[in-house]
């Protein structure tokens, strides 16, 4: 019976174990390295050519190749070998040059470097530049925004409210209070007609204003329970007449922990009359309002 030509052990190193385990897991970011470190792997276990084939779905002459190539170079066996092709006309010296002039300066009378400004300016084609900017990440034409905090003391605040989100307290409710601004107060100039079998809702195209309106709500972390309430203003008044809504609506046993930001809505100006006694977590420091019935009851942050 015919065997075909011998084949040489593959004994693997621990350290090429290893190294091939790593390999192989890496599925996504090398696919084509991966296949390969699971080729050599499966030879390692002494299975011949034909059945490494079957058990990783792949080709018998790929197989052979990679064991021969791993056989004859062993890791380094594993990469590509350099291909034929023109050979590289851009230098490293140029596209770092590339580099440092979209990073560190801008053109006269513009704000940033354009893929056919930069060409024009460095001597290069279009694509030339493109291709290093998509090599390095490069988007001069992109912008976005950020704030960061001067407060000192922004961590310790940052897990307070955090430990309120995460951790309420027991016999308490948790509010996270705020309120949408400048909403529009629109309607149809005549009644819609209502949705009908084989005909859709349909509504006039034209319609009324009513000026604006101001949402207040508070959402209840437990419940996903919604407190809300329309105002014709959003100023300091109206949030504190919104806070006696949620006095009311909330049941006197309970401590009340009420979560807002620095916006100067919130800035509540002091007053005798109120049920509240508010405790700041926030950057602004709010000054306590005088409790009638149920103090430290509340708290903001």
């Amino acid at each position: 019976m015919r065997t075909g030509r011998p084949k040489p052990p593959l004994i693997l190193t621990d350290d090429e174990r290893e190294r091939l385990q790593s390999l192989a897991h890496r599925a996504r970011s090398q696919p084509a390295l991966a296949r390969r470190a699971r080729v050599v792997l499966a030879c390692a276990e002494g299975l011949n050519n034909k059945t490494v084939a079957r058990k990783l779905r792949t080709s018998l002459g790929m197989v052979g190749k990679w064991r021969a190539r791993f056989l004859q170079a062993r890791l380094e066996g594993l990469e590509d070998e350099p291909r034929p092709g023109a050979p590289r006309r851009v230098s490293d010296a140029e596209v770092e040059r590339v580099v440092i002039q979209t990073l560190e300066s801008t053109p006269r009378g513009e704000t940033h470097w354009s893929t056919r400004g930069l060409a024009k300016a460095t001597g290069l084609s279009r694509m030339t530049i493109s291709r290093i900017g998509r090599a390095f990440g490069l988007q001069p034409h992109r912008s976005d925004t950020f704030k960061l905090s001067p407060d000192t003391l922004l961590i310790e605040k940052v897990r307070d409210i955090v430990g309120l989100y995460m951790n309420p307290p027991d016999h308490a409710l948790v509010l996270c209070v705020d309120e949408k601004t400048q909403i529009q107060a629109l309607d149809r100039t005549q009644p819609l007609l209502p949705l009908r079998p084989g005909q859709v809702e349909r509504r006039t195209h034209d319609y009324k204003r009513h000026g604006t309106t101001s949402l207040f709500a508070a959402l209840e972390l437990k419940t996903n329970k919604v407190i809300a309430q329309l105002k014709h203003q959003h100023r300091s008044v109206e949030f504190r007449r919104f806070l006696d809504v949620i006095e009311a609506q909330v049941p006197a046993e309970l401590d009340v922990h009420i979560i807002v930001d620095n916006y100067g809505t919130h800035k509540l100006p002091s007053s005798g009359n109120g049920l509240l006694n508010v405790h700041a977590f926030m950057s602004t420091s709010l000054p306590p309002l005088t409790s009638r019935t149920r103090p430290k009851r509340h708290k903001c942050s």
